[in-house]
């Protein structure tokens, strides 16, 4: 068989992809078509159609909403509250699955905003959580968001509660704090205090959250439960345990 032809039990496309169906109807062209796809704008026989994959028959009815402007979507950053044991990496249970418009927690805005496929595109996970803690995970598409949470991630302050079982050695909380609590290791100062007889508060600044495990061993602790409850000025606040939230266009790492 040549392989110009496809196999014989391949089915044949059927109708027409919804962008180039789009330009034509409105006259304009296929990229600002799919924009108004991606925007969530298009309706096929009354529905809302985000998939530029879509085809669409001859008799189907193709619309835009009112109002609509061929727009690129402008990129999402998502704020989660991460359950402890999933993961956002490989594995499961996975956090990708609790982003979904069903767990989005819109909370008080001065206007509703839409929920579209695009923002789940593409997503990269920064200052990620060990898979045993739970918290505030941040998934960004920005280009500036990116670069803070990388770039600058050492200078980044991060609020995390850790339960701990066991006695701390004597000297224990100054060595949390003057970055010597890992023997044969130097970390920054940072600031931990007592919440109660079981947590401890860090505030990390150039230390990361999976270090704290080994900290708490240093000094005769056993970490059993982390919480991570602020990166920079974003706080977890009010976000429920496995819901998300998105980040609004005022607020600042």
């Amino acid at each position: 068989m040549s392989e110009n032809h496809p196999p014989e039990n391949t089915a044949p496309e059927v109708g027409e992809r919804l962008a180039k169906r789009l330009a034509r109807q409105l006259a304009c062209s296929r990229r600002e078509a799919e924009l108004y796809v991606e925007n969530g704008a298009v309706l096929v026989d009354g529905q809302i159609v985000e998939a530029l994959s879509t085809r669409v028959l001859p008799g189907q009815q193709v619309s835009v909403a009112p109002g609509a402007r061929a727009l690129p979507v402008p990129p999402a950053t998502l704020l989660l509250h991460k359950p402890a044991g999933f993961t956002v990496g490989e594995g499961q249970p996975s956090a990708w699955s609790l982003l979904t418009p069903e767990r989005w927690q819109q909370g008080p805005m001065p206007a509703p905003i839409k929920v579209l496929k695009k923002h789940f595109q593409h997503q990269t996970p920064l200052l990620t959580l060990p898979i045993p803690a739970s918290g505030l995970t941040v998934l960004s598409q920005d280009e500036r968001i990116l670069r803070k949470l990388t770039q600058d991630a050492l200078f980044v302050e991060q609020e995390c509660i850790a339960q701990v079982r066991g006695k701390i050695a004597p000297d224990g909380l100054q060595r949390l704090c003057d970055g010597s609590a890992i023997p044969g290791k130097r970390l920054p100062r940072i600031k931990v205090s007592w919440q109660n007889e079981q947590h401890l508060r860090f505030a990390l600044q150039g230390i990361f959250p999976h270090e704290i495990e080994a900290m708490c061993a240093g000094v005769g602790l056993q970490l059993v439960g982390l919480k991570r409850l602020r990166v920079g000025r974003i706080a977890l606040a009010g976000l429920a345990e496995g819901h998300w939230r998105y980040l609004q266009p005022w607020e600042r790492f």
